[in-house]
């Protein structure tokens, strides 16, 4: 399945060019080319599996590409893991803009795994492997050096699933909401905030925070 999608337009490539520029991200032409490919190959598949609530093209252009690209500049290292990632986000949007690292996007639902599959072909992303596991049964020998989480849980149930992740030189990237207080008074043992950072994505007026931590011990 895939779209027949016409050349995007100018103001479009504008609007998200200029985004990313804002968040801190640089677009190409092919880039930026390539993340418009993946939203038509969103809207073609979501029309038959519901991968997404959000279906009007700006609406996903913001909620998808531009807040999934605001954990970039937060990356660390060059193997990356998307918990939860659902369709590809932020994994997707993240792999177009770094060709030198290497992404592994893990959901349960393999709908949105086989998506991931398609869209990674579809855009010639080799730095992208999808996989269909439950986060909390898998155990790495290599850590991850960076695990990037979107909506996927509250961080006292997060951290505890992705153990088998992380090492303590990884880096936990979560992309939140509102200021998550609650979620960071309960942090379990051995867990600190290396940095927070209120995010404004272009476009949403939802508050935004980028929530970075760290593990004092090696995961096992």
């Amino acid at each position: 399945m895939s779209s027949s999608a016409a050349t995007p337009s100018r103001s479009e490539v504008r609007l998200l060019c200029d985004g990313a520029r804002r968040l801190g991200v640089l677009l190409g032409h092919a880039q930026a080319d390539s993340l418009l490919r993946l939203l038509d190959e969103l809207a073609v598949w979501n029309r038959a599996y519901n991968l997404t609530a959000i279906h009007e093209r700006g609406a996903m252009l913001r909620a998808h590409l531009l807040d999934s690209l605001s954990a970039w500049p937060h990356l660390s290292g060059t193997r990356i893991a998307d918990v939860g990632t659902g369709a590809g986000f932020p994994g997707l949007p993240l792999a177009v803009v770094s060709p030198g690292r290497h992404f592994t996007l893990i959901d349960s639902v393999g709908k949105k795994i086989r998506f991931i599959s398609h869209a990674a072909r579809h855009l010639q992303l080799t730095n992208v492997a999808p996989l269909q596991a439950r986060v909390e049964m898998l155990a790495q020998q290599v850590p991850f050096d960076t695990v990037v989480a979107r909506a996927f849980a509250a961080l006292p149930e997060l951290l505890p699933a992705i153990r088998g992740l992380v090492g303590p030189a990884t880096r936990v990237v979560a992309l939140k909401g509102q200021l998550p207080r609650e979620e960071l008074a309960a942090l379990p043992r051995g867990w600190r905030v290396q940095a927070l950072h209120p995010v404004h994505i272009p476009g949403l007026a939802a508050e935004r925070h980028i929530v970075c931590l760290t593990h004092s011990r090696a995961s096992g």
